[in-house]
């Protein structure tokens, strides 16, 4: 079977950054799966698995457009300390849920800490990678009706939502 939308599919990848260093890797995992056409994983590698089946590899290099995007230096802002509850704990790395002005729900990273603010980031850490898969394709299959209608794969088990 080959890979098209609305198929389940099961991967192993490596994944790696331009200058080679590896950022991520199914190794010694049952595979990655994931539901095809359902924006479950980044465009340019869902694209370039499209028409493979189980069995063929493939290395694929993504350019930021089709990844994360490239950075927006926008999304890096000085916070004053006293909008953050317990800013004395807060340390660089450290990552948070915030709602954008739009409501949306995103995901920002400490970068810096002073005593008059804390900066932070919300860009992806991956936003303006060139990122490289090395990809094995492991299995491809029917997705369930209920996989397509929650918009994920459910493992052997089933899935259930709280």
């Amino acid at each position: 079977m080959q890979i098209a939308n609305n198929t389940v599919v099961t991967i192993d990848y490596t994944l790696t950054d331009s200058s080679g260093e590896v950022l991520d890797s199914s190794e010694g995992s049952p595979g990655f799966a994931y539901l095809h056409g359902a924006n479950n994983i980044i465009p340019g590698l869902e694209n370039a698995l499209s028409g493979h089946k189980a069995g063929d590899m493939l290395n694929v290099s993504v350019e930021p457009e089709n990844a994360y995007g490239q950075r927006d230096e926008d999304k890096v802002i000085d916070v004053p300390r006293d909008r953050f509850e317990n800013a004395d704990s807060i340390e660089v790395g450290m990552h948070f849920h915030t709602q954008s002005e739009h409501g949306e729900v995103q995901v920002v990273r400490v970068v810096a800490v002073s005593d008059e603010a804390i900066t932070i980031d919300g860009n992806h850490p991956l936003a303006g990678a060139t990122l490289t898969f090395d990809v094995s394709v492991k299995a491809v299959r029917e997705a369930t009706p209920e996989e397509l209608d929650h918009g994920h794969v459910h493992g052997p088990e089933g899935h259930h939502h709280d």
